[in-house]
């Protein structure tokens, strides 16, 4: 219920907030600019509305928030109260950014003697709109930063407050970097664009446009790039998995990108290659998009890739770092995989059009598709190589090291899904074949009879090698790690503690030979001595066990020194709490009459929660990528 309240409260506080804001920015505006009063009333009535309106509102329920945190430790530290606090900071801060590109960007464009409707912000705007924006935008920010400085000093658990600061500074970062970029993209653009006229001419607002955005976005980067690296010295840091998916997040993008341009380029320099008409000079402008583009995004690959792997070096435990390291090679790999899967079925479809004498292979379609073919392959081809291979040798490897890659959830994915995508494709081909043998049989058209069943039968052989090499290893994977699991399990002592009646031994039992059928279990009851001379690897008991120790169990439970492993019973009087919170909700229920049920002692994540957050993070990688492109071609063109 308090969720529920904060959540009501917090948000009715910011969107009232934002609507006061922008009410004093249009008043003031209206005041300093008198052609608007007189031209436009609705304007003047628009912000004295919203005015009106929402300070009650917003004064209702931020002071509302503000004494329940004065007075609750729980409010005070609570995760939506630093939401909205960084959120109203991050909310005034980027209008005054924006407000600061769209005057400095109408300053260059004034000195270099250009309209400012071509600017690429504020193009209809004066000076003054721009300065009274980001005036009491900061006359706000400066408002929330001293509340939340103040909140800082008093807070008894920051936990919440740095998890949210993280993620505010990494928005920066990612904002100044995406300004960086962009800026970059538009002045190597218009480099190859190589223009001829004037000053003021059609493209020279592209360079004027460019240098404000990174003239601005430059600092923001650098600046907030250096708060988060300062920040590594605590350990909170170093650990944090947000850190960790952000540079997932850029690392990923920029060989996407990269990978993307290169091969648009190789697709243009071999169409150059192969007798495409075109002046020198066309061929400069069209090669300057994909070069444009891969440049920077080829900076981030490199720089954030180096930090990907500073960040992955931080894990001490070395399973863990190669599990990190893992989920990077594959998701490379398979995009390489791809690209040289479809490289190679466009290739072998151009021999088999080549070989028949195709009427569809002109002189452009020919060119075309030999340089779509080549120019996917020379891109995938290399890079699933490069990525594919240290997994492959890494899972053949013996020992520990070989055996934890081949029981990587990364690595089950991968293939399995490569197995999913070769199944359904060579299904789908053989259909394709079937039809076209059926259809012919029966009488149907089969003017390109041949050519259809050759290039039906090239894709279904592509799709049989991929799916009986990937099966292969996925084989060697299940007899190298059945042999040596086995082995370890054989090994691996358990004595389960039983109580009086018996059932729980039973009950444990049965869950090993469901599991664990190679573990050796030996079942004790409670009432007989344990042997001095047994030597388990771990004992199993019940909760009850736990708390009231027989004295015959006790002292040989002081001197074992493995694992003691809980589990909890239907002991009366006895639950099994997960954490301070929830023995502290416990206490409540209890005192208010509640019933409470036995608790497990821990929760556990399944692998298919798992391997659902594997293809979640892969989609939000695909929809990052598509919203990059996406504002890359509404600035660019290209």
């Amino acid at each position: 219920m308090k969720t529920i309240r904060r959540l009501y409260f917090y948000a009715v506080a910011f969107i009232s907030f934002e609507v006061v804001l922008w009410g004093m920015i249009g008043l003031i505006r209206s005041i300093v600019n008198p052609d608007l009063i007189t031209n436009s009333a609705q304007a003047l009535a628009q912000a004295l509305s919203l005015i009106l309106v929402g300070v009650p509102i917003f004064l209702i329920h931020w002071l509302w928030a503000q004494r329940v945190s004065a007075r609750e430790e729980e409010e005070k530290t609570a995760t939506l109260r630093a939401v909205f606090l960084y959120g109203a900071l991050f909310g005034t801060l980027i209008p005054v950014v924006q407000n600061l590109i769209a005057l400095i960007n109408r300053i260059f464009l004034g000195v270099a003697n250009i309209s400012y409707t071509r600017a690429l912000l504020g193009g209809s705007q004066g000076w003054p709109d721009n300065l009274i924006a980001i005036i009491l935008n900061l006359l706000m920010a400066a408002y929330f930063w001293s509340i939340l400085r103040a909140d800082w000093v008093s807070l008894p658990n920051a936990e919440n407050f740095k998890d949210i600061r993280r993620l505010y500074r990494f928005l920066w970062t990612l904002y100044g970097l995406l300004m960086i970029i962009f800026g970059t993209q538009q002045i190597l653009r218009y480099i190859f664009y190589m223009p001829t006229g004037v000053i003021g001419s059609m493209g020279r607002e592209t360079f004027i446009n460019a240098t404000a955005l990174l003239v601005i976005g430059a600092p923001i980067w650098f600046f907030a790039w250096r708060i988060l690296q300062d920040a590594l010295a605590d350990p909170d840091e170093k650990e944090s998995l947000l850190r960790l998916g952000i540079l997932y997040l850029l690392s990923l993008s920029g060989v996407i990108v990269v990978l993307s341009a290169g091969g648009t380029l190789f697709y243009m320099i071999l169409n150059r290659l192969f007798g495409e008409a075109m002046a020198l000079n066309d061929f400069i402008q069209k090669i300057g998009g994909p070069i444009s583009l891969g440049l920077p995004f080829g900076v981030i690959w490199a720089y954030y890739g180096k930090w990907l792997t500073q960040q992955i070096d931080f894990e001490r435990e070395s399973p863990r770092r190669a599990g990190k390291k893992r989920i990077y090679f594959y998701i490379l790999s398979l995009i390489g995989l791809a690209a040289a899967f479809i490289g190679m079925g466009s290739l072998l479809s151009f021999l088999i059009d080549f070989g028949l004498g195709s009427s569809s292979l002109n002189t452009s379609g020919f060119r075309q598709s030999l340089t779509g073919a080549l120019s996917t392959l020379i891109v995938g081809l290399p890079l699933w190589l490069t990525t594919w291979r240290p997994m492959q040798a890494e899972a053949l490897m013996d020992g520990d090291v070989g055996d934890h890659a081949r029981r990587s959830i990364v690595r089950k994915v991968y293939l399995y899904l490569v197995l999913f995508a070769s199944v359904i494709g060579g299904m789908a081909s053989a259909g394709g074949l079937v039809f076209t043998l059926i259809n012919a049989l029966l009488g149907g058209d089969n003017s390109n009879f041949v050519n259809s069943i050759l290039n039906t039968l090239q894709t279904l052989v592509l799709f049989v090698v991929l799916l009986l090499y990937h099966l292969s290893a996925l084989r060697k994977d299940g007899l190298a790690r059945a042999d040596a699991l086995e082995a370890k399990q054989e090994k691996f002592g358990v004595l389960v503690l039983d109580n009086n009646n018996g059932k729980f031994g039973e009950s444990v039992r049965a869950a090993f030979m469901k599991h664990a059928p190679k573990v050796p279990v030996t079942v004790v009851n409670e009432n007989d001595i344990v042997s001095g001379d047994m030597k388990p690897n771990a004992v199993v008991l019940p909760g009850s066990l736990a708390v009231n120790t027989p004295e015959n169990v006790k002292a040989w439970m002081l001197s074992f020194n493995g694992s003691r492993l809980i589990v909890a019973d239907d002991a009366a009087g006895i639950f099994w709490m997960n954490d301070f919170g929830q023995v502290a909700q416990s206490a409540r229920a209890l005192a208010e009459g509640q019933e409470l049920r036995p608790q497990s002692a821990a929760k556990t994540t399944s692998v298919w929660t798992t391997v659902a957050y594997v293809f979640a993070a892969l989609f939000a990688l695909q929809l990052v990528f598509v919203l990059i492109m996406f504002g890359v071609s509404m600035v660019t063109g290209f």
